[in-house]
């Protein structure tokens, strides 16, 4: 495959989901814990966005799985893994505590970054630092 047609569709993909992300209001750490307050000033905004997803999701994935191959790869990627485990376990309370201290889960961070809100500027690093101390243990 053509590098430079993978990363061109990855730019594209990755500037409409952003893209998303600030028309819906997503971006903003304010409405996120808006939702997550369920028993405050709840916001069902982001229920919604996800509602959204899923239905996208439920209608077209059949149709994507029906190609032989993605259009930028030789074969679909698809996690074999059937069972909930520890470090998922783990992984997604981890998520949940960040998402729900800062109001901002990677894609809206990228996004808030590129607009130099000022919460990204510690959050995007302390995602980063994250990631990087999961490959350090992980590699143990």
């Amino acid at each position: 495959m053509n590098n430079t047609r993978i990363t061109l569709a990855a730019l594209a993909a990755g500037a409409l989901f952003g893209l998303g992300l600030a028309v819906s209001g997503m971006t903003d750490p304010l409405r996120i814990l808006g939702f997550l307050d369920v028993f405050g000033d709840f916001d069902p905004a982001l229920l919604f966005v996800l509602g959204g997803a899923v239905l996208t999701t439920m209608l077209l994935f059949r149709f994507v799985l029906r190609r032989p191959s993605p259009v930028f790869a030789e074969r679909f990627q698809m996690s074999d893994l059937r069972s909930i485990d520890r470090p998922l376990l783990l992984g997604a309370a981890l998520f949940g505590i960040g998402w729900g201290l800062a109001g901002y889960c990677p894609g809206p961070a990228l996004v808030g970054l590129g607009v130099l809100s000022p919460e990204t500027l510690w959050f995007v690093p302390a995602m980063i630092g994250g990631m990087l101390l999961h490959r350090l243990l992980r590699g143990r």
